[in-house]
């Protein structure tokens, strides 16, 4: 007898977290709460509801998070400007911390002994669900049923729907997407299918967000981006809400056939993985965020800050949202943003997003000094003998020593 009586399950409402729902209430006698997030996945959340009616579970939990979700998680990330290994905006990382703790706050609610989640043993999000569970809940009981089943092929699942009168969709039993795809309002990904050939191109037809650079607009496309302490407030002057802003800027960028990234990464697991995500409104975001700190940070707290940014999005990357490392790290962050305010205008066209202007009040910027015409006296250029002098003092010194320098 499990001593299991009730389970949260993170559900989709897909074949996978179908299958997840009888095989807990069968496995472990115990009943299932369904919890279904809307974080701008882009597909209908609420047909979620009558799928897990019709497999008999009486709690279930709808909710849109996608304005909680921009504001307290992708907002907080891109004060950082956070890249993994040089290139992944960490679009599916950021979206699991927010679901760990809905999940652990439903099981507090309903009383549920455990959690549950569809994530496989070779992946990522095993650890960033479990990672948070455990900050949050210490003692709290997870199960992933990919560790523990043997319906490791959709042949054994869709058998094992048909075993169990699980009903599906049958007008994309035939037409399944080859590929893994895993949305949010930051970014859709793409895994399996012919990219786990690294040499093979992704197929034109795989992408879902953004035209290809090629078919983009003749013309390109103006946009202003209002921050106020480095984060964007309103576009072309028009005051939004954090995932309107984002939303925007998806639409924008994917018209312009911006965001598309396709890379090899190395997994927290172990493995390497190849994967092709679509991050249009996170790729704008990126060099707009930047192009306000260039004009508004000091250069040594911007130089310390992007050291820090490699720590911050490891951190992230692996599912230690909820650490005290990622908490001194955010402090650090968002003291520098205080003074990041200021509008920049970026350029859309073909697959780049270019700054083309940038203003703030808080700018550090001082065009009498920066000036290649007459300054005035603002700046003695002769100061620059005695600067570079004291600067070389211990190369010229190992050099006459008859230190190599090669």
């Amino acid at each position: 007898m499990s001593d299991v009586k009730k389970v949260v399950l993170a559900y989709s409402g897909g074949l996978d977290t179908s299958v997840i729902v009888k095989w807990l209430q069968e496995t472990y006698d115990c009943e299932v709460v369904t919890f279904t997030a809307d974080i701008g996945q882009g597909e209908e959340v609420e047909p979620a509801r009558a799928k897990a009616q019709a497999l008999g579970v009486k709690e279930i939990y709808i909710e849109d998070l996608r304005e909680e979700f921009v504001r307290d998680y992708v907002y907080p990330m891109f004060r950082a400007n956070t890249v993994y290994e040089g290139e992944y905006l960490l679009g599916t990382s950021i979206a699991r911390p927010l679901i760990a703790r809905r999940l652990i706050e439903i099981a507090n609610q309903t009383g549920a002994d455990a959690i549950s989640h569809g994530a496989t043993g070779k992946g990522n999000d095993q650890v960033r669900f479990e990672l948070g569970a455990y900050a949050l809940k210490p003692g709290v009981k997870v199960i992933a049923p990919w560790r523990e089943w043997d319906l490791n092929s959709r042949e054994k699942l869709m058998a094992y729907c048909e075993q169990h009168q699980i009903p599906v969709d049958f007008s994309t039993k035939k037409k399944k997407s080859p590929y893994s795809m895993d949305a949010n309002l930051l970014h859709i990904s793409y895994e399996g299918g012919n990219l786990e050939d690294p040499w093979a191109e992704a197929e034109e037809d795989m992408w879902r967000w953004s035209v290809s650079p090629e078919a983009a607009p003749e013309q390109p496309t103006y946009v202003e981006l209002t921050y106020e302490k480095g984060d964007i407030v309103a576009i072309d002057g028009q005051t939004m809400k954090p995932h309107e802003v984002l939303e925007k800027l998806n639409k924008l960028g994917g018209d312009n056939g911006i965001g598309r990234l396709d890379i090899v990464e190395n997994r927290y697991v172990g493995m390497k993985s190849r994967g092709c995500y679509e991050t249009p409104g996170g790729t704008i975001m990126l060099r707009a965020h930047r192009a306000i700190e260039s004009l508004t940070l000091d250069r040594e707290e911007a130089h310390l800050k992007d050291e820090l940014m490699p720590k911050y999005a490891e951190v992230i990357y692996n599912g230690y949202w909820w650490s005290p490392e990622r908490r001194m790290l955010q402090a650090a962050i968002d003291e520098t943003q205080k003074s990041v305010n200021g509008v920049v205008r970026m350029k859309l066209y073909k697959g780049s997003a270019t700054v083309v202007g940038r203003k703030s009040e808080q700018s550090l910027f001082d065009e009498s000094i920066a000036t290649f015409e007459d300054d005035a006296g603002a700046y003695d250029q002769k100061d620059a003998e005695g600067f570079i002098k004291l600067n070389a003092l211990r190369l010229r010194i190992a050099a006459g020593k008859g230190r190599k320098q090669d």
